[in-house]
């Protein structure tokens, strides 16, 4: 019975929040020191397109709650065809994001263990962490969504304590001289780092795809969207903003835990621990959530005939199993097919794929605003957001396009073979 019961609206909202604040908060920071402490301003531009673009879904899953979320809105609006390749590329985007997350948890773990910052070493952990959080998710999403909420309450810890009382210790020459890293021109380097920002923005879809498992769904899935949107933006700001003044950028590049370094600045060497054990398990606890809705895009796609049926397959308990287990495969080899001299190298190379698919997915989903005929109000919303998600998308640079065309173009070839008739 435990594992066929649905999540209300409290553990809804924790599952986009704690969706949210996992990796993105815990190891961006390090990411974009390469950038400067003038992506404070991308962290603004990204909280109101991550607001817009979370009111479409809001509204969408108050008006026709459904599973899979922006994939299955983009179906309804623009066919079959767009919507197979919206759940391919928002479900690869996620593949390639839950592995992006592991990362992040073994690079806080590498702060007691040293030598897992070593890439094959990281690989292992990596890929020991997405089994691990797999298994989890057997149990039931209820159970897994407890697991996150959970590591929602001890993740905040160290966001609490370096993004308060770091303030106190916050250097404002080390925040200018910090500020751009790059020396480029503001209207190219703010542009450029959205993609970064935006990482920390992903899952504010997750009450929408996994509707399936929300109870009242009309009315919890808006409540969920937008409040863990707001509460994840509100801690965002803070942290980063505090951090940035704290650590030099050049040591800040170079971290694999920034909180826990921070930490261990302000306080000493067990504070630094302590945060550093915290952010670990927030980070696993967002893996757990996030191998949730990945096996819930493939699932809801499966349904649609869109995906191979045995993603579709649940065992007597509605866990798709086979779905998850071939899932956690796929993640495994991934995790070694991209190892590279640095985490933080791997982690961005990771993000940066992610991002872009899952904000071509997001495209898609809001052209169901039309389809559903709302009123203008919420048309200009999401044209807002889709012109902010287009904006990102187009600034990201050369081979990050080129890709996003290639894996377009993969799916057209692809729609014959996976295609399944009604």
């Amino acid at each position: 019975m435990l594992r066929n019961r649905k999540i209300g609206p409290l553990l809804a909202t924790a599952l986009v929040a704690s969706n949210m604040i996992g990796s993105g908060i815990f190891l961006l920071p390090a990411s974009l020191a390469s950038v400067g402490s003038v992506t404070l301003i991308g962290w603004g531009i990204a909280t109101l397109g991550a607001l817009a673009v979370a009111a479409v879904f809001a509204k969408l899953g108050q008006v026709a709650p459904q599973a899979g979320g922006p994939c299955a809105y983009a179906t309804d609006a623009l066919g079959r065809y767009v919507g197979f390749q919206a759940h391919w590329l928002y479900w690869l985007g996620a593949v390639l994001g839950n592995i992006a997350i592991a990362i992040a948890a073994v690079g806080y773990l590498a702060h007691f263990f040293p030598t897992l910052a070593l890439p094959l070493h990281t690989a292992i952990a990596a890929a020991a962490a997405i089994w691990l959080l797999t298994l989890v998710n057997v149990l039931g999403p209820r159970f897994a969504c407890q697991v996150e909420s959970l590591t929602l309450v001890v993740g905040v810890i160290p966001l609490a304590l370096v993004g308060t009382a770091g303030w106190y210790f916050f250097d404002s020459e080390i925040f200018r001289a910090s500020w751009n890293v790059t020396q480029q021109p503001l209207h190219q380097v703010i542009p450029s780092s959205l993609v970064l920002v935006f990482w920390a923005f992903l899952g504010l879809e997750s009450a929408s795809i996994a509707a399936a498992v929300v109870e009242n769904p009309r009315r919890n899935v808006p409540l969920a969207t937008l409040g863990g949107v707001l509460l994840a933006g509100v801690i965002y700001m803070a942290g980063c903003g505090v951090i940035m003044g704290l650590i030099p950028a050049a040591t800040l590049a170079k971290s694999t835990a920034p909180f826990a370094d921070a930490a261990r600045l302000m306080i000493g060497p067990i504070a630094g621990g302590l945060v550093a054990l915290a952010a670990l398990l927030k980070a696993s606890g967002t893996l757990c959530g996030w191998v949730l809705l990945s096996a819930q895009v493939s699932k809801a796609g499966s349904e649609r005939q869109l995906f191979p049926a045995v993603f579709a397959r649940v065992d007597r308990q509605g866990v798709p199993v086979a779905n998850l287990l071939l899932q956690a495969m796929l993640m495994s080899a991934i995790v070694f097919a991209t190892m590279s001299p640095t985490l933080n190298q791997q982690f961005n190379k990771l993000i940066e794929v992610s991002v872009i698919l899952s904000l071509l997915t997001f495209v898609y989903g809001c052209t169901a605003i039309w389809h559903f005929e709302q009123p203008r109000s919420y048309r200009v919303v999401a044209l807002v957001a889709m012109l902010f998600c287009l904006t990102v998308i187009v600034m990201s640079g050369t081979q990050l396009l080129a890709l996003t065309a290639a894996l377009i173009f993969a799916t057209c070839l692809a729609y014959p073979f996976f295609m399944r008739k009604d």
